[in-house]
């Protein structure tokens, strides 16, 4: 059983990955704009939204193969947090299929590490998972809570993530903590190098959950990525500051070749 899609527009196609616990919805918050002559391509992780999660999905490897399954054969990728973790790992599997990259506040290793300073502390991450199975619905606003902190539009932003994701089915506890396993686990520091299409890289300056300062860290690993540092905005960029985020986007866009 394949993974959930949902489709919109015409013209070369586009796709997103949303992040943990998420679904399809939380793209409203992009400018239409970016749909106008494009074909999006939503596709919900394994057990968020009307995605099936399956025995197959036990892995970040397996996650981006579901969405390579469901992706078409050529386009450009847009990922958020845990999403643009899965689109790196589907970029560093199949190059051919993934033109171009945009990050939206994602990194190769989400954890604090001794050489990898800019990152979550390891300790927030095993909070959440020790709490997931007692209080998933919990667990998940406490989440929703954390992405949106330090933005100058925390309020509007966590209503909105609280009211898009509301439209879906609710996540799957399963998929959940294997996501968070993932968050924990993954560190593809030593493999983007060989990313073989162009980058965009757009942070929150407020973010505490990918700081901005692990742009420093991703312009050593990846020669020649474009970056963007998003004042004022945490987390969820692209909902507190659409107008900014969707010109950055924009203009990359215009820039890269299908």
């Amino acid at each position: 059983m394949s993974l959930s899609v949902q489709y919109e527009g015409s013209g070369p196609d586009l796709v997103l990955i949303h992040g943990w616990g998420m679904n399809a919805a939380v793209w409203d918050g992009l400018p239409t704009t970016l749909g106008s002559d494009r074909r999006l391509w939503r596709i919900e992780l394994p057990g968020h939204g009307a995605s099936p999660f399956q025995l197959r999905h036990d892995s970040r490897e397996a996650w981006a193969d579901a969405c390579l399954e469901a992706a078409p054969e050529r386009a450009v990728w847009i990922g958020w947090s845990l999403g643009g973790l899965i689109a790196l790992e589907a970029a560093l599997r199949a190059p051919e299929r993934i033109s171009a990259l945009i990050l939206l506040t994602a990194t190769p290793c989400f954890v604090r590490l001794p050489n990898w300073p800019a990152a979550m502390d390891a300790g927030v991450l095993a909070q959440f998972h020790d709490s997931l199975l007692a209080d998933p619905a919990g667990t998940l606003d406490r989440f929703l809570a954390l992405q949106v902190m330090g933005s100058e539009a925390a309020r509007d932003s966590l209503r909105i993530l609280r009211r898009e994701i509301a439209q879906r089915p609710e996540p799957s506890p399963a998929a959940l903590e294997m996501g968070l396993d993932i968050l924990r686990d993954s560190d593809l520091r030593e493999r983007i190098g060989a990313l073989a299409c162009p980058t965009l890289w757009l942070f929150g300056q407020r973010d505490t959950l990918v700081p901005s300062a692990a742009r420093e860290g991703i312009a050593v690993l990846v020669s020649g990525g474009r970056q963007h540092v998003i004042a004022g905005a945490a987390h969820a960029p692209f909902l507190s500051h659409p107008q900014e985020a969707g010109r950055e986007i924009a203009s990359f866009l215009r820039e890269v070749s299908y």
